[in-house]
């Protein structure tokens, strides 16, 4: 027995994972020193031309919230708390802490190591991490949108310090928790989050603190970390290998995609498969239902999808009315900007009805070269179960709500154009195809190479398309101009769309003569 063996015989867990992570580490296929130096080129360049200006203009206006006291912003720290441990479990559920390389994890799972041993000190690195990455993320978006930071010796500034150290050391113990506990683990926990964010912003708002509401906050966070950190790191042992396998094997994919392909391909692997109601698509006598039936059940089938277009439709729709409706220029912009954001994420929701259409716009014609017909069956579902919401919302906003400042009819037509816009950028999205070559090529500016940015604006068009049109309709003078502005930019997606899937001006008057 020679000397390295009796070394390794008598080396413990931590050294063998250590030993084995550092052997997968330097692979012949790990990044170069060219790769690594383009990364930080692209992310300089990314924040000298988009991250900059932002700062800049951010910190040169007045700040979005305002906390001028204690009571002030205990609620506000509690909704924030709430809103990262959520996150958090559900970023859990798709891509947790013990999701590794799939070769590296069948050489783990094919020792005598227990599972504690090899997932348990790759997990604590990775909470770190996200750790220190929540802190500087809460930390950043606290100055960017408060006005803590301009009044540097209020006794509030260390307050907020020490609850955004709390929300950075619970958020993965909560990531972690979201992996290795149940559904219904899950939504208890949530529930619990929830109740315990409103019972301490109720008592930080009152006078029996005495302005020590932040500090509540911080300890209520502390001894969560605590609790779910144990329990999350006890549950790590009886982790089912056989379902990380299948999600690492899955993130491993979706990972290729997104760095050799397209995102919505990788988003396609975590799409929920539709099940049960299938009976329900056809009548008695064997037809298919109408065009709204179907899209109905279909988007039934896939209840999480369903319930969150439930959800961020009508929240969209409300946020919306108020962004156009408020006389307060900083909060009109933010609330327009994540009511149109919420609406758009919300119509990918709805059912399956857009990729319906992108296959027929692709493949044979198996249904007939009845092109009204197509537009009728794919399109009828999805416009209206984002228009209805969206409406209902909008209604109820105003009804509720104090007068709009430009009057009831101005803002019918910012909501309308608003809805309008991001029914086409996600007409825009959904028929992404693969990725274009050209896109590839070498884009010589001033500034350097810019391929890798067309790249990343290529992958979200159609966010970039909501937050771009939603900034130019807040800067046209009247509503009405806003409200062209808005259906025009969505005719220019609806024809970039149809020109993705291959048809040009010639072939589209050609079927529109035959329909």
């Amino acid at each position: 027995m020679t000397t390295d063996s009796i070394t390794a015989v008598e080396a413990g867990p931590r050294d063998r994972v250590h030993a084995v992570r550092h052997r997968y580490a330097h692979r012949g296929d790990r990044a170069t020193v060219q790769d690594w130096a383009y990364t930080l080129y692209l992310s300089v360049i990314l924040g000298a031309v988009y991250v900059a200006p932002v700062v800049y203009l951010v910190r040169t206006t007045e700040a979005l919230v305002s906390l001028p006291s204690a009571e002030a912003a205990t609620p506000v720290a509690c909704l924030v708390a709430a809103a990262v441990i959520g996150g958090a479990q559900l970023t859990g559920r798709f891509w947790g802490p013990l999701v590794l390389k799939p070769f590296l994890l069948h050489v783990f799972m094919s020792t005598d190591l227990s599972p504690t041993d090899y997932l348990g000190t790759i997990a604590r690195r990775r909470l770190a991490y996200a750790g220190l990455g929540t802190l500087l993320a809460v930390c950043t978006a606290t100055f960017l949108t408060t006005d803590l930071f301009d009044r540097p010796g209020s006794a509030l500034l260390p307050q907020t310090l020490a609850v955004a150290v709390g929300i950075g050391a619970v958020a993965p113990a909560a990531w972690l928790w979201g992996q290795v506990r149940t559904v219904r683990e899950n939504v208890l926990l949530a529930a619990a989050v929830a109740g315990a964010a409103a019972a301490t912003a109720l008592l930080g708002r009152s006078s029996l603190l005495g302005g020590s509401g932040p500090w509540l906050v911080t300890g209520v966070l502390a001894a969560a970390a605590v609790l779910l950190g144990r329990s999350a790191f006890r549950s790590v042992r009886t982790v089912d290998l056989a379902r990380l396998a299948r999600e690492s094997a899955r993130a491993a994919e979706a990972q290729t995609f997104a760095w050799t392909g397209t995102l919505h391909h990788a988003l396609d692997l975590y799409r929920p498969q539709p099940h049960g109601l299938t009976s329900a698509l056809t009548r008695p006598d064997g037809r298919l239902r109408g065009h709204l039936a179907q899209g109905a059940v279909r988007a039934v089938r896939t209840r999480g999808r369903a319930i969150a277009a439930a959800v961020f439709l009508p929240a969209g729709g409300a946020l919306l009315t108020l962004g156009v409706a408020a006389p307060d220029a900083r909060l009109a912009t933010l609330s327009w900007t994540a009511g149109a954001v919420g609406v758009y994420l919300g119509s990918g929701w709805v059912g399956e009805s857009w990729r319906g259409l992108r296959d027929e716009l692709t493949l044979a014609p198996l249904l007939g070269e009845w092109w009204g017909g197509m537009l009728a069956r794919t399109l009828a579902w999805p416009v209206v179960a984002v228009l209805v919401p969206v409406g209902l919302a909008s209604a109820v906003t105003l009804l509720a709500g104090r007068p709009p400042q430009g009057g009831p009819a101005d803002a019918v037509l910012l909501t309308a154009g608003s809805a309008v816009l991001v029914l086409g950028a996600r007409f825009l999205r959904e028929m992404k195809m693969n990725l274009p070559v050209e896109l590839l090529l070498p884009l010589i500016t001033p500034l350097g190479d810019l391929s890798a940015l067309r790249v990343f604006v290529w992958q979200f068009d159609g966010l970039v398309v909501v937050l771009a049109g939603v900034l130019v309709m807040n800067g046209m003078p009247s509503a009405s101009g806003a409200a062209l502005t808005a259906l025009a930019a969505a005719a220019c997606c609806v024809w970039a769309g149809l020109r993705r899937t291959g048809w040009s001006l010639r072939s589209l008057a050609t079927r529109l003569r035959r329909a």
